[in-house]
């Protein structure tokens, strides 16, 4: 049989039933129907896509094992199966697998039906509701717990003055980083769903990190970080300002709190297509791992959590500069070496000063890792 006959879903011998090549060929899962000889004789784009059949045979040794025992005693068979396929790049992807016989034939001349469902996002969202519900627990309690001790240790220390006032001072710190997260709570499960910002209103960049370098001066002064601010000016996109300050405060904070002392945080503009503008945080600082970079935007995911709360973060902060950005219709992007520094970019739409003229507006230029490096050597 050849490949094309494969995909279509016409068998050779005609055995397949009718009606099931046109139900495979809407299924969003991956699908495939085995003749006697383990050929594909029917299959879903979804399975051609995952990499699972190569012309007319089934390629992963799993999934035809399960197929055969299926055709030898006609029972049902489910379970889970990680599978490297070419989809990501060799990674694995975990399937949800149904096999099961095409009719009622068993035996050497019956069909199989298979199933796979791709559930790798399922299982990356319920890790990440876990850890949503054990970190908020860990970080509420830190606080409370602290407030506790502080507060006996009062009681006992009422005859005291001097350790009155110092315990006091420890209850209004813990209390403060209470109230931010709270605070940073319910800010994220305002924006989360990322819905368009209701409504707009027109916003100038500079106000935005005039604002936002303004409420971060004083942790950057006590340390000796200088904040500097460069590239274009008067940029206007719509959207909501404050949101937008929290978001680059946000970024400006981590910069600071993982940048060593006496060194530069640079915080760039520059309109970056006919419809796009970008923001630009770039620091001196210790720099993100690989392996952790494609997470740091989760709900308190932290590289190095000693250093985290070290530092008096909620651990909330990146995800909120994600949700904020998408709010506005943009993305955020990073590039980061470690031991050199990191930048975050804000790509954000212009507001739109006139209809454009049909044919003269461009789509966005890609921006990558070359501005990122490009702001860096203004850095350094």
């Amino acid at each position: 049989m050849s490949p094309d006959m494969a995909d279509t879903g016409q068998a050779q011998d005609g055995k397949l039933p009718p009606g099931v090549s046109s139900v495979l060929a809407v299924l969003l899962s991956s699908a495939v129907v085995l003749d006697s000889d383990d050929r594909v004789l029917s299959s879903s784009a979804a399975a051609r896509e995952f990499g699972l059949i190569e012309g007319d045979r089934l390629v992963v040794g799993e999934l035809l094992a399960l197929a055969r025992q299926v055709r030898r005693d006609g029972t049902p068979r489910e379970g889970e199966i990680d599978i490297m396929t070419s989809r990501f790049n060799g990674r694995a992807t975990s399937f949800a697998v149904r096999v099961a016989p095409l009719g009622p034939a068993v035996g050497d001349g019956g069909l199989i039906l298979l199933l796979a469902e791709d559930q790798t996002e399922s299982r990356r969202v319920d890790e990440v509701r876990r850890d949503f519900v054990a970190n908020i627990s860990h970080e509420l309690k830190t606080p409370v717990g602290a407030l506790t001790l502080l507060a006996e240790t009062v009681e006992e220390a009422a005859d005291d003055p001097e350790a009155v006032l110092r315990f006091a001072g420890r209850m209004r710190q813990e209390a403060s980083r209470l109230t931010d997260l709270v605070q940073d709570l319910i800010m994220l499960s305002r924006i989360q769903a990322a819905e368009p910002v209701p409504d707009p209103n027109p916003v100038v960049l500079d106000d935005v990190i005039a604002e936002a370098v303004d409420r971060c001066r004083m942790k950057a002064t006590a340390r000796g970080i200088s904040l500097e601010v460069s590239g274009e000016r008067n940029i206007s996109i719509l959207g909501d300002e404050d949101l937008l300050v929290t978001a680059l405060r946000n970024l400006l904070e981590n910069a600071v709190a993982y940048s060593p002392d006496k060194t530069r945080v640079l915080i760039t503009t520059r309109q970056a297509s006919s419809w796009t503008a970008e923001i630009s945080v770039s620091d001196q600082g210790i720099g993100i791992p690989e392996r952790d970079r494609e997470r740091i935007f989760e709900r308190f995911y932290r590289v190095d959590p000693a250093r985290s709360r070290a530092t008096g973060g909620t651990g909330l902060g990146l995800a909120i500069v994600k949700h904020v950005t998408a709010a506005h219709g943009g993305n955020v992007a990073v590039w980061s070496q470690e031991g050199a520094g990191s930048t975050f970019t804000l790509r954000l739409p212009l507001r739109p000063r006139r209809s454009p003229v049909k044919g003269t507006d461009h789509a966005p230029a890609r921006t990558g890792h070359a501005t990122a490096r490009s702001v860096r050597e203004a850095v350094k």
